[in-house]
């Protein structure tokens, strides 16, 4: 089974890759920020303080993702492939229990980092943000995101590269070359 976890900083080319790769290999694509977006449209209470957490810029607690994960993991088809997990884990901490959770259902990931300088993710934000409409695609929100992906996020790596099964792209790059970087990485990484 082949398990990815695709990480990288807001506006890196994630959910893009992401779908790429789950159509390529046949895999399920869990995108965290879906889910949560999708719970917050629930208007559950779990919702609302989710889309606080979001509107803010700010990471959805590690307890509340936790829960979320699990019940994606239960509920894969039996022959499925693998996924891939787009967004998730965003913490040292969620990289923990993630490695623990996989291991009860008896699996691994390779984590694979989506580097992009920084002027570009803002520019991509922007972007996005006039095509799609999403609150959090606005200057101030996405210099927030973008700090806090520094401070939260960027030690994950750390975290994968001393299980050895961490993997860097160039996300600098088009759509294409990244995807053709990628499929180099999870060739290698799968021999």
């Amino acid at each position: 089974m082949l398990n990815i976890i695709l990480c990288g900083a807001p506006g890196s080319g994630k959910g893009t890759q992401s779908a790429f790769l789950a159509e390529k290999y046949g895999l399920q694509h869990l995108s965290t920020g879906d889910a949560l977006r999708g719970e917050v449209k629930s208007g559950s209470e779990l919702g609302k303080k989710i889309e606080a957490q979001i509107a803010a810029g700010n990471l959805v607690p590690d307890d509340m993702m936790y829960g979320v994960i699990e019940h994606y993991i239960e509920q894969l088809p039996k022959d499925s492939k693998g996924m891939i997990f787009d967004g998730y884990p965003r913490t040292v901490a969620q990289a923990e229990s993630l490695t623990e959770l996989l291991k009860k259902y008896h699996m691994e990931a390779i984590m694979i980092d989506l580097m992009v300088d920084e002027h570009l993710l803002t520019d991509r934000l922007l972007e996005r943000g006039k095509i799609s409409g999403r609150a959090d695609d606005n200057l101030e929100t996405i210099r927030h995101r973008i700090a806090v992906y520094h401070d939260q996020t960027e030690p994950v790596a750390g975290y994968y590269l001393h299980q050895g099964n961490y993997f860097v792209i160039n996300g600098n790059r088009s759509v294409e070359e990244v995807s053709i970087q990628l499929e180099k990485v999870i060739d290698l990484a799968t021999r």
